[in-house]
């Protein structure tokens, strides 16, 4: 056997800096969090060849005493932390106290510093791994790091390195999603000599949202909600898209917790789940978010890059998301925003515009419909799956399928700034969309695609106002799961009772059904189980059996909406509208698609070149 020996201090910091420092953005990431938490309001980031060369940061911090320089390049020498409660309750971005050394180990690295008082500056420099002292020299208030030639001791990795525009984007998105967690410091990028980007400081919300604007996009202030709600001593704020701000990619997500950008499971399980019923299927949400907390109550050193953490109360967190973002989606209603959909809103506006928090109450409906109430009549739509859920309800099978709109009221008189948010219907087109004009221009509606939301939601309050009824399984069914997945059984009896689920653990890996809820009859019973039993293992709680209730109410309500093809009169088509402006997540059917848009003024005027 070799012998064994301690590893030269060298060597140690190289094996670190193969855990923190994977590429130049890496260097930068770590740099600019140190200069953070110094307390920086400007912060300048110099980049050569992507990185490769030169990566300069400079800002206005704090600095760091004479004295302390070299200690500040030392392995496992941190300000920051200094007792095991301390790591208990991290609140600065570094605390490790292993990225100078590191950066230092595989680089020719200095660091300038004047401390804050100081009428001197002091420069150290180290060339791979090796420590110069001391030495006076000229710097304002603040700090200093030049890491040339990254990589240059350690040719293996340096081989790695992308394209030197790859290396660059990697930079400046790392830069971009700094910016949005301070939006108080002002951020400046340049490349090769050349300014590429410049984050000046914001001072108030307006000011935020246009940083958020030069990140996400010029057009998101205008399809954005602002959320800000807090409960059980959590708090999140930001701003989320609406559906209609969809993307291809989930390359718009940025999640902070205690200012510290992470990507985290929970996180982008409960963010799905609450677009669940209004996103296109293969589309992904854009959102900015802040959660804030107790330290005590996450856990920060999971990973060196720190872009993993690990929350004390999983299931709350998981909850406090998802039911928070899953409110307010549902405030969104086809036209309530004021202003034209197709037209961008300035940040100011989009931001008082935008407002909706969790804890308001439903919009109510519309004063319109009152005049459109007098008189209803069935669409003649095919309603026999509404009546058989409305029989696993307990209702009679006659029971109102709320399927009606008026037929002869008179159309109100308005002017033009009091018109509804949809207009008043105009004409219908080859019997599939509706046209209406309303205070901006010409509103274009899917009538079957907008019906079916309507009715999806009346479907959901019904289930939700009724009790659940459940159906005895004639012969108990075994079904072999996970170990894990059977103490999740066992742990969560009763909340699945609660939904009609009757399980038992029947050993180390088996469960027993003896009881599933009346609705989901037919239902694959082994993997609707195996599928509730993972997320409750992984999450600490499941909405399998809601979504799988939703994809049937979903289902009917598609079967009893209006068809395309049907004639409707004019006020029909105005009812249909103002039931479209009380409903929730009416600006999308129930796969996501769009229910509605707004073609104004100006976009028609293009279409004929008028005014040219």
């Amino acid at each position: 056997m070799p012998v064994i020996r301690p590893l030269p201090p060298e060597l140690i910091n190289q094996i670190a800096a193969g855990e923190v420092i994977e590429r130049p953005s890496s260097v930068v990431k770590e740099l600019v969090e140190n200069s953070l938490d110094a307390g920086a309001t400007r912060i300048e980031v110099d980049i050569e060849q992507g990185g490769a060369r030169l990566i300069r940061v400079r800002d206005d911090g704090c600095g760091i005493v004479p004295d302390e320089l070299q200690l500040a390049v030392a392995s496992h020498a941190t300000s920051k932390i200094g007792s095991f409660d301390d790591l208990e309750h991290v609140a600065s971005m570094g605390f490790r106290g292993e990225a100078l050394a590191s950066v230092s180990s595989v680089a020719r690295f200095a660091l300038t510093s004047r401390a804050q008082g100081m009428d001197t500056a002091f420069r150290i420099e180290v060339d791979g791994g090796k420590m110069q002292a001391a030495r006076p020299a000229q710097h304002p208030q603040g700090s200093s790091v030049e890491v040339r030639d990254l990589f240059y001791n350690v040719p293996a990795r340096r081989k790695f390195l992308r394209a030197e525009r790859t290396e660059f984007a990697h930079i400046d998105d790392l830069l971009k999603s700094l910016a949005l967690a301070r939006s108080s410091v002002e951020f400046r990028l340049s490349h090769n000599g050349k300014p590429v980007r410049i984050l000046k400081a914001a001072r108030d919300e307006s000011a935020a949202l246009l940083r958020v604007a030069e990140v996400m996009g010029e057009d998101f202030p205008a399809q954005c909600l602002r959320i800000d709600h807090a409960a059980a001593g959590l708090h999140l704020s930001g701003w989320v898209g609406l559906p209609t701000a969809s993307r291809s990619q989930a390359d718009s997500q940025y999640f902070y917790v205690n200012g510290r950008l992470v990507r985290d499971r929970i996180v982008a399980h409960a963010v799905r789940q609450a677009y669940a019923d209004v996103l296109f299927h293969g589309r992904h949400s854009a959102f900015v978010l802040y959660l804030e907390l107790d330290p005590v109550g996450v856990d920060v050193n999971v990973h060196p890059a720190k872009h993993e953490v690990r929350f004390r109360e999983q299931r709350l967190v998981h909850d406090f998301l998802f039911r928070t973002l899953h409110e307010v989606l549902a405030q969104t209603r086809a036209g309530n925003t004021g202003l034209p959909a197709s037209e961008p809103l300035s940040p100011v506006m989009a931001s008082s515009y935008g407002m909706a928090p969790p804890s308001a109450q439903p919009m109510s409906a519309p004063a319109w419909p009152n005049a459109f109430s007098q008189s209803r009549l069935s669409l003649g739509v095919r309603d026999q799956p509404l009546a058989g859920y409305a029989a696993l309800l307990g209702e009679p099978a006659n029971a109102p399928t709320a399927l009606a709109f008026a037929t002869h009221a008179p159309l109100p008189e308005a002017s033009e700034e009091e018109a509804p948010p949809l207009g008043f219907a105009l004409a219908q087109l080859k019997g599939i969309y509706i046209l209406a004009e309303n205070a901006f221009g010409l509103i274009l509606v899917d009538m079957h695609a907008a019906h079916e939301r309507i009715t999806y939601e009346k479907l959901k309050t019904g289930r939700a106002c009724s009790n659940l009824r459940s159906q005895m399984l004639l012969v108990p069914l075994n079904v072999s799961v996970s170990a894990k997945e059977a103490a999740a059984a066992e742990e969560h009896a009763d909340a699945l009772a609660e939904w009609g689920l009757e399980l038992s653990r029947s050993g180390p890996s088996g469960v027993v059904v003896r009881r599933i809820p009346a609705l989901l009859e037919g239902a694959d019973v082994a993997q609707l189980c195996r599928d509730v039993l993972g997320e409750l293992a992984q999450h600490g709680s499941s909405r399998r059996l809601q979504e799988l209730e939703n994809e049937l109410l979903a289902t009917m309500a598609c079967h009893g909406s209006v068809r395309a093809g049907r004639r409707l009169t004019l006020p029909e088509m105005n009812a249909l509208l103002r039931e479209m402006e009380a409903t929730e997540r009416s600006g999308q059917c129930n796969h996501g698609r769009p229910t509605w848009t707004q073609l104004s003024l100006p976009e028609l005027d293009k279409l004929f070149l008028r005014g040219r």
